[in-house]
C-alpha cells in the first residue's frame, strides 16, 4: 500500500514537472511579449530592455525556468499588472471563496444525487427510476448560462426572497450563497445521480447479489454491505473530477452573481493580460487536478480490494 502511494506521489510531481514546463514555454520563451505585459504597450524599447535586464530575462531559457519553477515552489508567484499587488495576496482569498461555494456544493449534491441513484438503480425500469432519470437529463441539459438568469428572475426579481449577487462586499452572507450553489446543484446532481443509478444497476444483476438475496439475507443488508459499496466506484470517480470543474469551471457563475471567486479570478485575468497570474491559477488548477486523481487513484484501493491486493 505505501509502494503505490509513494508511486501515485512520484506521478503526481512528473505530471506536474511537465505541466510547468509547458506552461512556461507557452507563456515565458518570448520575453519581449512578456515584457510588453508588464510594461504596457506604449512602452519604450528602452524601458523593456532595463526591466528585462533587472528580472533576470536575459539569462539562458534552463535558468529562467529553474527559476521561476522555484519561485512557484515557495509561492512567490511575481505581482499582478492588473491589481497592483503581489499575486498571493489576490489568489489565496480567491481561491478559498471558490472552496466556500465548492464545499457548500458539495454538501448538498453528494448526498442528493447518491440517494436518488442507489434508490433509481435499486428499482431498475420502476416508476421511481424514470422519474429520476427525466429530473436527472432535464437538469443537466441545462447549462449554467441559462439556469443562473432564469433563478434569479424567479427568486430575486419574482418573488423577492433572495439577493441578486453575491459580492459578500458586507461580509460573508449565507443568504447570497444560496442562488451561486442552487445553479451549480441543479446543473451537477443529475450526472452523478446518473452515473450512481447505472453503476447500482449493474451491481444489482451481478451474481454474488444474487447469491445473497437468495441465501435470506435482508434487503438492507445486501444493499448496505454488498452492493452499495461496489456501486460507488463510478461515482467516486465523477465526484473527485467535479473538484476540477467547480475550481476553474464555475466561471459563469461567479462572473453572473458577482462572486470573487477563483473562476471570475481567472477570467479577468485572462482578459486583463495580467500573465502572473494566469501563470498562477493555471499552476494551482493544475495541482488541485492532479491532486484529486491522485487521491482518486488511492481511494480505490478501499472500495475496491482486488485494487489493493493486485
Amino acid at each position: 500500500m505505501l509502494i503505490f502511494i509513494m508511486r501515485r506521489a512520484a506521478t503526481m510531481v512528473l505530471t506536474m514537472i511537465v505541466v510547468s514546463l509547458l506552461l512556461f514555454l507557452a507563456l515565458e520563451i518570448n520575453k519581449d511579449a512578456v515584457a510588453i505585459k508588464v510594461l504596457g504597450p506604449y512602452s519604450t524599447d528602452e524601458q523593456r530592455a532595463i526591466w528585462l535586464e533587472n528580472n533576470g530575462y536575459n539569462d539562458p531559457l534552463p535558468v529562467r525556468y529553474g527559476r521561476w519553477l522555484g519561485n512557484f515552489v515557495v509561492g512567490d508567484f511575481g505581482e499582478s499588472t492588473r491589481f497592483k499587488t503581489e499575486v498571493s495576496e489576490i489568489l489565496w482569498p480567491r481561491l478559498a471563496n471558490t472552496g466556500i461555494l465548492a464545499a457548500a456544493t458539495f454538501a448538498v449534491v453528494i448526498p442528493l444525487s447518491l440517494l436518488l441513484g442507489v434508490l433509481a438503480g435499486m428499482r431498475e425500469g420502476s416508476r421511481l427510476d424514470r422519474s429520476i432519470s427525466v429530473a436527472s437529463i432535464v437538469t443537466t441539459s441545462i447549462p449554467e448560462f441559462a439556469s443562473a438568469p432564469l433563478l434569479a428572475a424567479i427568486f430575486v426579481f419574482y418573488l423577492g426572497w433572495l439577493p441578486g449577487t453575491s459580492g459578500m462586499s458586507d461580509g460573508f452572507s449565507v443568504v447570497q450563497l444560496i442562488l451561486p450553489v442552487m445553479v451549480l446543484v441543479l446543473y451537477d446532481f443529475g450526472y452523478v445521480a446518473r452515473m450512481t443509478r447505472a453503476s447500482m444497476a449493474d451491481v444489482m444483476t451481478t451474481d454474488y447479489i444474487r447469491t445473497a438475496i437468495l441465501k435470506g439475507l435482508p434487503y438492507r443488508t445486501v444493499i448496505t454491505r454488498h452492493a452499495l459499496r461496489n456501486a460507488l466506484i463510478a461515482p467516486f470517480t465523477v465526484i473527485m473530477l467535479q473538484v476540477n470543474w467547480l475550481l476553474s469551471g464555475v466561471i459563469v457563475v461567479e462572473y453572473f452573481f458577482a462572486y470573487k471567486g477563483f473562476g471570475a479570478l481567472l477570467l479577468e485575468a485572462s482578459l486583463n493580460n495580467d500573465i502572473y497570474m494566469i501563470e498562477a491559477c493555471a499552476m494551482v488548477a493544475v495541482f488541485v487536478a492532479v491532486a484529486t486523481q491522485t487521491l482518486a487513484d488511492i481511494g480505490y484501493t478501499y472500495l475496491n480490494p482486488r485494487i489493493r491486493f493486485s
